[in-house]
């Protein structure tokens, strides 16, 4: 190794530093399956820092559909889909999840983010435009970043912000408006009716990436579009298998035309190996569990309404959340740390967001719901919230 690089990664201290003062809060190792109560050390802890939205991954008939796929296909499929790693059960849940999204075609991917990768990666050129709100995930960014177009960011769910931006590119650009559908760590929502409108009048592209909002918004958790009643005027709708649908991969849904392009040019999918079997069999078992059981979703509703309502009286700031996601601000980066160990020492897993994911002063506790959940439950973790900021009692976790 150069003397250089070896300067580099001697010079990072932040993870040091946090496990020095005893508040390192990452890669924490679980002992058991990701459900509402986790083992950590060989203690029970309530788990609410999951993306399993609908508390799937752990659902017989998941488990089972994999041990089958495992038995007819094996452990993986040794190739890329556009060589030898196609699998009739690929073709399957392409056309599942076209059908689910009310779209013409779909491909699918390794993973959600190779997704993005992909899509934003190949889709403009020089003389084009992505247009990204400031808050949309890693995954969107590094896509765009790999594009040979000029990236443009507008004020998170700024519309006259967007507009603004809009209205000084050229008209025959293409212009790729990219956004999430529920933001990951804010847990709002886009303002996709807005969105839309000015895609219409700029001659615009509107992407949604749908990782957190498929299971959750829409009828029968089609995601964001169908929750605005907008799916025929959202071109390409990207999003994960990994959270809601209980497996491991990613989906871009669009036109017939815009998905055999995408097979034919996002790299990510070209020169990467295909999903496993056992993730494209889970995938599809988890489909069929959204759409005949629709009361895991209004379970989840019951259990975030109940949690905002809860939280809010215990005085903690949400922020602008509408879903399962709940930021719980506590607005710098020690602290956010301190809260997530004391939590975890009590028996709550939450997860701590701090800069660079967020700016240094929104550094929050990142609180997410299951349909699996109990209110008792939701109950004894808010208490216990509660109880550590009390203890912390000189630190300003909540609202006065």
């Amino acid at each position: 190794m150069s003397k250089y690089l070896r300067a580099k990664v001697a010079g990072f201290k932040t993870a040091n530093q946090a496990k020095e003062k005893g508040i390192y809060p990452y890669f924490r190792p679980i002992e058991s399956a990701q459900d509402t109560e986790v083992y950590i050390g060989h203690k029970k802890v309530l788990m609410f820092g999951s993306n399993s939205y609908l508390g799937l991954t752990n659902h017989p008939k998941i488990k089972e559909a994999a041990k089958d796929a495992i038995t007819k296909y094996g452990s993986g499929c040794a190739g890329s889909r556009f060589l030898n790693g196609t699998l009739d059960i690929h073709i399957e849940l392409e056309d599942r999840i076209a059908s689910f999204l009310s779209k013409e075609a779909a491909v699918i991917f390794s993973t959600g983010f190779q997704v993005n990768l992909g899509v934003l990666s190949c889709l403009t050129g020089r003389n084009d435009y992505l247009l990204l709100d400031e808050y949309d995930h890693a995954s969107i960014i590094d896509g765009a970043r790999l594009s040979f177009s000029r990236v443009i960011k507008y004020a998170h769910n700024n519309m006259s912000d967007l507009e603004l931006k809009l209205s000084r590119l050229p008209e025959q650009s293409i212009k790729l408006i990219t956004v999430d559908g529920i933001f990951s760590m804010e847990g709002d929502i886009a303002k996709l009716p807005e969105i839309v409108e000015l895609a219409k009048q700029y001659n615009g592209t509107v992407v949604v990436d749908d990782a957190h909002s498929l299971g959750v918004l829409g009828v029968g958790g089609a995601g964001t579009a169908s929750h605005f009643d907008l799916t025929d005027q959202v071109d390409i709708i990207t999003g994960t298998f990994s959270k809601s649908l209980a497996s491991l991969g990613g989906f871009v849904a669009s036109d017939r035309d815009t998905i055999e392009y995408l097979k034919h040019h996002a790299r990510s999918l070209i020169f990467s190996a295909s999903m496993t079997p056992a993730s494209a069999a889970s995938g599809l078992a988890a489909l069929d569990i959204i759409q005949n059981e629709p009361e895991h979703m209004q379970k989840l509703w019951a259990n975030t309404k109940y949690a905002m309502r809860l939280l809010k009286q215990e005085g903690f700031d949400v922020g602008a959340t509408e879903s399962p996601i709940i930021p719980i601000y506590i607005r710098d980066n020690d602290k956010t740390f301190l809260m997530t160990k004391l939590l975890q020492e009590e028996g709550v897993f939450v997860n701590p967001v701090v800069s660079p994911a967020v700016a240094s002063d929104s550094s929050l506790i990142r609180f997410s719901l299951m349909a699996t959940h109990s209110f008792s439950q939701i109950e004894e973790a808010v208490d216990k919230m509660a109880k550590v900021s009390k203890q912390i009692s000189s630190i300003s976790l909540v609202k006065a």
